[in-house]
């Protein structure tokens, strides 16, 4: 099942990235689904706090790379914007279910 996850992993980077280049169809939801499947199969329980500090920032730190390059009006803004949005998504929907998951720890009685 390692494999699995990290071999989702790879192909949601990849076609976040390839995404900036073609239009590939339904995209948002493949990577929905191989966040999904990242989150829950790559993630162990000793990892899920610095995961999820990681998700938001690079969440954070897209969005705030996104609204920038909009205003500097940068000639790579729209291939940029494209690669970011897809990888937050990718990234989103992994920290949603790891967030799920430490929420579920620590309401478990002790």
């Amino acid at each position: 099942m390692v494999n699995v996850g990290k071999w989702a992993f790879i192909a949601g980077v990849i076609l976040a990235i390839l995404a900036g280049f073609f239009a590939i169809a339904n995209l948002a939801v493949v990577l929905l689904i191989l966040g999904l499947i990242v989150g829950f199969l790559n993630v162990a329980k000793e990892e899920q706090q610095s995961y999820l500090i990681a998700v938001i920032a690079l969440i954070v730190i897209g969005v705030g790379s996104l609204q920038a390059l909009s205003v500097l009006g940068v000639s790579l803004a729209d291939w940029t914007g494209t690669v970011f949005a897809n990888f937050l998504t990718f990234i989103a929907a992994s920290g949603l279910v790891v967030a799920i998951k430490t929420i579920a720890d620590l309401g478990k009685p002790r």
